[in-house]
Parts: structure tokens; sequence; C-alpha cells
């Protein structure tokens, strides 16, 4: 018996372990699934939809200007909003920045954000419906077959490439840093997708399928390890599609999540991961 590959049972259950974990992750307090607005900042104090007091932004930095019996107070350091508050951030940079509501002042945290050089505010809620709601995100049943070897070949230096995002006032970045490149059951071609680096140098892929729209959201992301050089001298990761994951804009309007890059496409249906969250 070969002893240096997990057996079936083992694969199965560290894959339930990542499941509960990532459904633990998603029912976090003011997480992804507490979103309840997502509005853009006028250049002068006006009102937002959800959270009291007179919002701005003079380009640079954001201000809120409210009384203390509007019950706003700051996250950080609990002390209530008398007057005018700022902050300042930079682009992709968010700050869970004051918090009102509900019976202990704490239901809901208002975020703010900068998103295209431009300043937001997200209303995250604890009593969400969605949240509330939630009892874990539907998948697929453990696919064995769909745990591949990839070769990872890095390109000389990190390109990046202009790509769309859920939110099409938004554009973004995809710093990649090279392909992964491997086979699936069934087909007598290779597929390449470009991947971003994350820490430690694990790597991401974010790619379409043949299964987007119908069981699967429009497109996923999945992560591996950071690459091993084998004996050839090939870098290699496993590629495991039943830890594909939703983005938070297969759950929320209110996301900003990145599309894949245009090539990141396999005529190929995977049917593994997390499928289309539905209504909550």
């Amino acid at each position: 018996m070969n002893t240096t590959q997990p057996a079936p049972d083992a694969q199965l259950a560290r894959w339930q372990r990542f499941r509960n974990s990532r459904n633990t992750a998603l029912a976090s307090e003011y997480g992804w699934l507490t979103l309840t607005s997502f509005q853009w900042l006028e250049d002068r104090p006006a009102a937002v939809d959800l959270a009291p007091g007179l919002w701005s932004t003079d380009g640079t930095t954001a201000f809120l200007t409210a009384a203390a019996a509007e019950g706003l107070t700051l996250v950080d350091t609990g002390e209530p909003v008398e007057g005018t508050v700022s902050a300042a951030l930079s682009n992709e940079e968010s700050l869970m920045w004051v918090r009102y509501g509900g019976a202990d002042g704490r239901q809901v945290v208002v975020e703010l954000a900068m998103r295209a050089n431009k300043y937001a505010v997200r209303t995250r809620d604890s009593a969400s419906p969605v949240f509330t709601g939630f009892d874990g995100v539907p998948t697929f049943d453990y696919r064995p077959d769909l745990v591949v070897e990839a070769r990872f070949v890095p390109y000389p230096e990190p390109v990046d490439v202009p790509i769309g995002t859920a939110n099409p006032l938004v554009d973004g970045v995809h710093r990649s840093v090279g392909e992964l490149v491997f086979r699936l059951p069934g087909k007598d071609h290779e597929f390449h997708l470009q991947a971003e680096e994350e820490k430690l140098g694990a790597l991401t892929v974010t790619f379409h399928d043949e299964t987007n729209g119908e069981s699967t959201d429009e497109w996923r992301k999945v992560s591996t390890a950071r690459p091993r050089v084998d004996a050839l001298g090939n870098r290699t990761v496993i590629l495991d599609f039943n830890r594909a994951i939703n983005y938070p804009s297969a759950f929320t309007p209110y996301g900003t999540c990145p599309m894949p890059v245009r090539n990141n496409s396999l005529d190929y249906r995977i049917e593994a991961g997390e499928k289309e969250p539905g209504e909550f």
C-alpha cells in the first residue's frame, strides 16, 4: 500500500474540516453575510440610507457629522460621535468606523471603504436575514478526481491585468505572478490559469467554468499551498477544486469582488466545491 498519499476517507475528513471552518468564518459577527447597503459619499454633507448622521468627502478624507442623540459611537474606542469626525484611507482599504442601533447600540456597523479611489460606506447589520438565516453554503459531493497536481510556471515579473469587479463602477487589477498548468479527467489538453500570490507564497486562482449560472455563481476561486520543487525541478502544487469557494458577491449585491482575468475560463464542468448560495 502506498502510504505517501492520504486514504480517501482521510481526504474527505480534511475537506469536511475545511467546510466547517469556512461556514464558521462566513457566520462571523459583522461579516459578509451582514451587508445591507453600499453607498458612495458625496462632496457635501448628506444623509445615507440605513445610518444616521451626515456623510461627505473632499476626495482625500471622509467626514461624518452627528449629534450625540443619534447614537453613533466609534468602533475602535466606543466614544460617542458628537460633532464631526474624519478618517482617511488608501485605495482598497476599509475601516469598521462607527456603530449604532439595537438594545446595546451595536446592531449596525458602518464600514468606510475606498474603492476606485472614491469613498463609500457599507452598512453591516447583525439582524440581516441573510446572516440570521445562514446554515452553511451548499456544496457538491466530494470529488477525489478533481484533486489534481498542477505545475506552476512563474512569469519573469508579475503582470498587472485590468479586470472588472462585481460592482460595474469599480475596476480592479489582477496581479498575475504566473500560470498553473494541469489536466482534468476526460480532457486531452492542458488547462492554464493565471494565479495571484497570497501570503507566504500561496497561490489563488479566480476562474469561470461551465457550471456558472446553473449550479454555481458566475465565478469562484480556489487557493493552493506554496509551490514545491519536485525531483525534475518543476514547481508544483495540489489544486483541489473541492475547495473552490464563492466570493462575497455571491451572497450580497454589495460586494466589489474581482472577476477572473479574461483567459481564466475552463471549458469544463467543475462540479466540486461551493454551489450558488441562492436566497437565504
